[in-house]
């Protein structure tokens, strides 16, 4: 409009003129908001107002799953909206939801399944059908856990478990910490996990479960949390567990999982020979017991391409990694396994020469590495506003509650005994807490004073396979970037770095992605991570300073930020480790 008011006085352009253009300006945008406001109007009620025959408004419940099931989600909408408006008919309702849901998944639709076991438990809750609640929260949460959305899954476990605390079910207590410890393991928080998965094995093996496939399920899933701990004894110890248990209740799918992680730790290890061993026995149990579950074809591919690329078998290598791609549909890029067969991928191709192939494969791989550090922030802040480090007082809430049916002879006694527990519990925790985050203060001094060395060796190692001369020169850059700090900078961003080594963004992502090994905001947050715990232990001065002021010091625009960044990089709160490095500097005085 002051367009038109620029232009018509230009050309001197009568007011009466300018307001009937204002006016008509006016009129046409109401005119357009009306009708936007109609089509709006007129699409809702036309989908409230679905015209239902006769003969599919009679068909029970069953039978309109069964139509549900045969069409998609726009064709099954007139028979979800006759299900959702039967009366009386909840536990009929509950049933018919809860099959749907159980049908989608099981075709690894888990968007559509968890969408009608969310139907199933609204019906349930209605029917008061408290008993069935269970096992669909259950199957809900495993619908978003293998769909890898980790923050709807993570919901759906609390509740469980909240529901387990309030019935006193240790039954559905350990499925939930489960759920918990996977989620836990794919954010790489695997302190916490291989805490709750240690708590759950022992509640495991004084259940029914005991012995069972779930019991196997478990050994796996701490085998996992030590492989990613790089603990490989801890790997074959546990998983030699799970194998003998599986073995006899021939729960095969498990013996070859577990098998697979043998071979893992054997190859993280060095030891290819006795990878490809393990790994041998898992291929020969699935060929032949004909087993085609697609979790574990695909895992045993990509250790084996990893063995066949150690020993510079790059065709066989890549052939096992084609092959796991032709498996994976179009939600598996939030599998991590497709991130790590995409930088497999590449490097062999990089190894045999197709510098094209390499270049295709390495940017899929940077592409959905940033996709996957997004998710995982959101889903690690999920966690901490939940705060599962709860886990840990019911835990001693559980024992206190055994020890009172041992002791319920003597009521008083009983009563004494639990208060001192408590208090005990209580003590032992924080205490227990301090002499952890010592043990981890200590080490991380430790690396703290090894620092320059370590990173004088890595340049050294890196500048040997360096030979592109403008990749030289940018890393060269960013050395000199580094010397300056300029990374403590608040405007240190990808942009800004990229001006300063003159070269663009992306080709500095990748750069970094590559010869760093992290993205550039991991590649950022670690350098100034690195540099305030060296600051810390050698500036008083910079110790005294409040937190929200040492972050802004290094570039951080918040506390929380730098916080989260710090604890995630140590373990420990900034806060505790400034008061250790001064309880340190008091005893070397002393």
């Amino acid at each position: 409009m002051c367009l038109f008011y620029q232009n018509a006085l230009k050309k001197k352009t009568p007011i009466f003129d300018l307001l009937f253009i204002t006016r008509s300006m006016i009129f046409f945008k109401r005119l357009f908001f009306i009708c936007c406001s109609i089509y709006t109007v007129v699409g809702y009620t036309q989908e409230k107002r679905l015209i239902i025959p006769d003969s599919i408004a009679v068909m029970p419940s069953n039978v309109l799953g069964s139509y549900i099931k045969k069409n998609n989600p726009q064709e099954a909408k007139i028979y979800e909206r006759v299900l959702s408006n039967l009366k009386d008919q909840d536990s009929a309702k509950t049933n018919t939801y809860y099959y749907l849901g159980r049908h989608f998944t099981t075709l690894e639709n888990y968007e559509r399944g968890a969408y009608y076991y969310g139907h199933a438990a609204k019906a349930a809750k209605a029917a008061t059908y408290d008993q069935f609640l269970y096992a669909i929260y259950t199957k809900k949460a495993e619908a978003y856990l293998k769909d890898w959305k980790n923050q709807k899954a993570l919901d759906v476990y609390d509740t469980i478990l909240a529901i387990a605390k309030q019935k006193k079910s240790r039954k559905h207590e350990i499925i939930a910490n489960s759920g918990i410890t996977i989620i836990l393991k794919r954010t790489k928080q695997l302190d916490k996990a291989l805490v709750i998965a240690k708590h759950n094995l022992k509640l495991v093996e004084n259940s029914g479960y005991k012995n069972k496939k779930n019991h196997v399920n478990l050994y796996t899933i701490i085998s996992e949390v030590y492989l990613d701990q790089k603990k490989y004894d801890s790997v074959i110890l546990y998983a030699d567990k799970g194998i003998a248990i599986g073995n006899s209740i021939k729960h095969l799918i498990g013996v070859i999982d577990l098998y697979t992680k043998k071979g893992a730790a054997s190859f993280y290890q060095n030891d290819i020979a006795t990878a490809f061993k393990y790994l041998e026995q898992a291929a020969s149990l699935l060929k032949t017991n004909t087993i085609t579950d697609k979790k574990s074809v695909v895992n045993l591919n990509y250790f084996l391409a990893n063995c066949y690329a150690k020993q510079k078998e790059y065709t066989k290598a890549i052939t096992l990694l084609e092959d796991n791609l032709s498996k994976l549909d179009d939600k598996d890029p939030r599998n991590v396994r497709t991130l790590d067969t995409y930088r497999l991928l590449a490097d062999s191709y990089k190894a045999s020469g197709n510098d094209q192939k390499f270049a295709f494969w390495i940017d899929k791989h940077t592409r959905l590495r940033d996709k996957f550090v997004e998710a995982k922030d959101q889903t690690v802040t999920k966690i901490y506003k939940k705060n599962t480090d709860k886990l840990g007082e019911e835990i001693a809430v559980l024992t206190d509650a055994q020890h009172k049916e041992k002791q319920s002879r003597n009521y008083m006694i009983l009563m004494f005994a639990v208060i001192f527990i408590v208090l005990l519990s209580i003590v032992g925790y924080y205490y227990l807490k301090y002499k952890k985050n010592k043990l981890r203060f200590d080490d991380l001094i430790q690396k703290v004073n090894t620092t320059t060395a370590e990173v004088i060796t890595d340049k050294k190692a890196k500048e040997v396979v360096i030979d592109d001369e403008k990749v030289a020169l940018i890393l060269k850059g960013l050395d000199r970037l580094e010397e300056k700090e300029y990374f403590l900078h608040t405007d240190c961003t990808l942009g800004a770095m990229a001006k300063r080594v003159k070269i663009n963004t992306t080709y500095l992502s990748k750069i970094i992605n590559i010869h760093k090994e992290k993205s550039f905001n991991e590649y950022i947050n670690d350098l100034r991570i690195e540099y305030v715990l060296q600051r810390l232990q050698t500036d008083k001065k910079f110790r005294s300073f409040s937190i929200t002021s040492i972050a802004s010091e290094i570039g951080y625009k918040s506390d929380n930020s730098f916080t989260k960044h710090f604890k995630a990089k140590t373990g420990l709160n900034p806060s505790f480790y400034i008061k250790e490095i001064e309880k340190l500097e008091k005893t070397m005085v002393s």
